[in-house]
Parts: C-alpha cells; structure tokens; sequence
C-alpha cells in the first residue's frame, strides 16, 4: 500500500466508471511512468541474451509501496534473464482494462477478494490469476511490544489515561481512518478516546518518538508496511472483526500471459514474500535510497542474493 494514504477502497468504484476511456492513453505515456518510481541510471542488463531473447513483457503498476518495491525487482531479475521489461504506470482501472485488452501483460499486486473486488467483477474472466504473493494484507490498531498490559483493541478503553486519550491516525480521507473511526472506535466504546488525524509520516514521526522514549502509543497501521520489520511493534486483537479479514496479493496477467511466457508465470506463481523480505525491501528502497528506488531495490537483492536467485529457478 502506497505510504501517505489508504485511498484506494474509496476510489475503485469511480475508477472502475472511467477505466475503459483511459487506458490507451495511459499506455500511451509509458517513457515517462517508467522513470517516475526508479531514478537514476538504467542498469545494464543481458536483455538480448538468456532465455528472454529479448521478448518484450509490460508490467503494469500503480505507486502503492509494495508494488512499487515488487515490481523494480521484477524487472530487475527478469532483465538478467534476458527479457526486455517496461514499466506502465496507470491507475488501477485503466490498469485492469488494459490487462483485460492485452495492452500490458502482468500486475503484481491485485488486492483480493475486497479491494480490487470491483475490476476483477468486470474484467476476472479476461485474466490469468497467477497466484498469491502475500497473503497478510490486513488493517491494524498498533502498539508497541512493550505495551504489556494491553491485548485487545477493547483493553484500551479502561487505558485512556495511559495513552492521553489518544490513537494517532493518519489522513482524513483514508480508508482505515474511515473505519477506525466509524466501526473500530463504536464497537469498543472508545468515546474516551480521539482519533487523532494528521499524515501517514507524522504518524510514523510520532509512533518512531514514542518508542525511543519507551512512551506508551497506539497508531492506525496496515499490512505490509514496513514499520513491522524496522519497528517493535504489533497489533491489538480485534474479537469483534471491526477491522475486516485480511486480504490477498495476487499476480494476475492478461489473457494467454501463461501461453506467451511459461516459464515468466511458472516463475511468478512460485513467487512469496513474508512481512520481513516485503518490510526491509521497502525500507531500503523507498527509505533509505527514496529517489532511486531501483538503486534500493538493487542494494537489497545483493544482501538477499539466496531470496533473489530463487524468484527465477
């Protein structure tokens, strides 16, 4: 999910109304979406050589940092192959509608069964679904590991002076400070509680301080993020499922993406990822190296060559 926001649920269903009129021209301005998540200099690759012979694959992305940091590296490891792979940036409904016109030919990060629930209503029977990446993708009230005496999003109710009455949200307009707030806080009765809206970094800011402090905080969060592989922290229970079921991340390609590349899909459906591979990748790439997030996700692979070389054997 892209850091700063958890817009999407919000927006796929007026996305969906404009996906079929927006496709070509997003696919049109493909040299420039390829930059915009990478930076930097383009690295030198074997493309005309390796299984790929250099046969051209699209990758479709939207900037949601899991998809962002997954699909560099892709790229990367597909181009060691041999393969010539761009880059099609475009909003997840012109996104589905190109895949489903064969216009790109994988996206790696398909929210299943809610978020992307609306495209792949319209478009499933057009798609190749892969095979899942991830399958933790969750919302959370999150605290920090030496918070002993809280366990469920209910404890906090008779906690309100420990934490200042307050949970640390992020944007407004977010999908999970909608549901904290109307759902979440309802349910548990936290009326001794506000809901503290700000950004997603001056949430981080915050939860970051209070744990260098050993202060006690309670924050919005989700998964995959990467504060849960940098960060001691972990989510309160939540017995009354006021949060929602977790999510899956799908690999899903156009029609005859197996037929057209077999071994490309035998590869990417063995594809996985845990919280601490996804959390430090992002870390490093969108952190640590933010501006040249090619560069990061590079670094990355050299420190995880054993992960790495086995995405393509």
């Amino acid at each position: 999910m892209r850091t700063g926001g958890l817009w999407r649920r919000l927006a796929v269903a007026l996305a969906a109304l404009v996906a079929t009129t927006l496709v070509a021209a997003g696919c049109g301005s493909i040299g420039g979406a390829n930059d915009a998540a990478g930076g930097g200099k383009k690295e030198k690759t074997s493309q005309d050589g390796g299984s790929g012979k250099g046969k051209t694959i699209r990758i479709g992305w939207i900037p949601w940092d899991e998809d962002v940091v997954t699909t560099h590296l892709w790229k990367q490891e597909l181009e060691k192959k041999g393969y010539k792979v761009e880059m099609v940036q475009l909003d997840p409904g012109p996104l589905f509608a190109g895949l489903a016109k064969g216009d790109v030919d994988v996206f790696l990060d398909t929210w299943l069964p809610t978020t992307h629930k609306t495209y792949w209503d319209r478009y499933g029977k057009q798609l190749e679904d892969v095979g899942v990446w991830y399958d933790n993708a969750t919302l959370g009230i999150t605290v920090p590991n030496y918070v002993k005496d809280v366990k469920t999003i209910g404890d906090l109710k008779a906690k309100s002076g420990e934490f200042g009455g307050k949970i640390t949200g992020i944007e407004a307009g977010a999908g999970l400070t909608s549901t904290t707030e109307k759902k979440v806080m309802p349910a548990y009765g936290l009326d001794n509680f506000q809901l503290a809206k700000s950004s997603t970094p001056a949430m981080l800011a915050e939860l970051q301080k209070a744990i260098k402090a050993k202060k006690p905080i309670v924050v919005t969060l989700w998964r995959p993020h990467w504060a849960y592989a940098k960060l001691p922290i972990h989510d309160l229970q939540d017995p009354k499922g006021t949060l929602g079921k977790g999510e899956q991340l799908h690999v899903v390609g156009r029609k005859d993406f197996g037929k057209d590349f077999p071994e490309v899909k035998k590869w990417m459906a063995g594809f996985k990822m845990n919280d601490q591979q996804l959390g430090t990748l992002e870390d490093v790439a969108l952190n640590k190296n933010k501006g040249n997030e090619a560069k990061g996700v590079a670094d990355w692979s050299k420190e995880n060559a054993d992960f790495v070389n086995g995405l393509t054997k």
